[in-house]
């Protein structure tokens, strides 16, 4: 079952190379979608694959990359689309 989930990311994650370490766990666990920095210093990211692998690129944004300290994730359940057919970074 496909499903599609909106994460906001805070704490310290913008300039430590949050984006990027995203878009390899997303390439690790096979979501698609995008991530990107919002003017506010939290990240967000849009997966879409399979419940069990966007499940698991989740916890791996609770963990982030060496540098970054994740403080809060926001789920958001959105309905899944085919707009998406790889995962990229936003600027």
């Amino acid at each position: 079952m496909v499903v599609a989930r909106k994460f906001i990311i805070s704490g310290l994650v913008q300039g430590v190379g949050y984006r990027f370490f995203t878009q390899r766990a997303a390439a690790r666990h096979q979501v698609r979608g995008y991530v990107k920095n919002l003017a506010d210093g939290r990240v967000e990211a849009l997966a879409q694959g399979g419940e069990k692998s966007v499940e698991n690129f989740k916890h791996d944004l609770t963990a982030g990359p060496r540098f970054s300290n994740v403080k809060h994730i926001e789920e958001i359940v959105v309905e899944p689309s085919g707009w998406y057919s790889s995962f990229r970074v936003e600027r």
